[in-house]
């Protein structure tokens, strides 16, 4: 049986649309995936996004960012995967760019 990352297929999505130079991108909704969508326009990595649809056909579209022609989310990875998972103690969480990107962090308190 395949197993599915769909948050690397989501992280995938933004990352080749960026490079591409696409004005929006769609993928189909998850809390997860709103939730990092919401992060991402907070942090001002991406214009805007919106869930279209109801239910089961739900989609998320995702307006993107370009300063001058250079997009503004230019990188994007998931350290993390279902085949190796990452587990780091508060006080050794990596830095990103040094200290100028950002992490987003799944903890089992939410």
């Amino acid at each position: 049986m395949a197993t599915h990352d769909s948050i690397g297929d989501f992280l995938t999505i933004v990352r080749n649309a960026s490079s591409a130079g696409k004005d929006t991108c769609s993928a189909q909704w998850s809390k997860i995936r709103e939730g990092i969508a919401a992060i991402l326009k907070d942090e001002g990595y991406i214009s805007d996004y919106e869930v279209t649809g109801e239910k089961a056909e739900k989609t998320i579209k995702i307006k993107m960012k370009y300063m001058g022609g250079i997009p503004s989310l230019t990188g994007i990875i998931r350290v993390s995967t279902p085949g190796c998972r990452m587990y780091y103690e508060y006080r050794s969480i990596p830095r990103v760019l040094n200290g100028m990107g950002i992490s987003i962090l799944t903890t089992s308190k939410g």
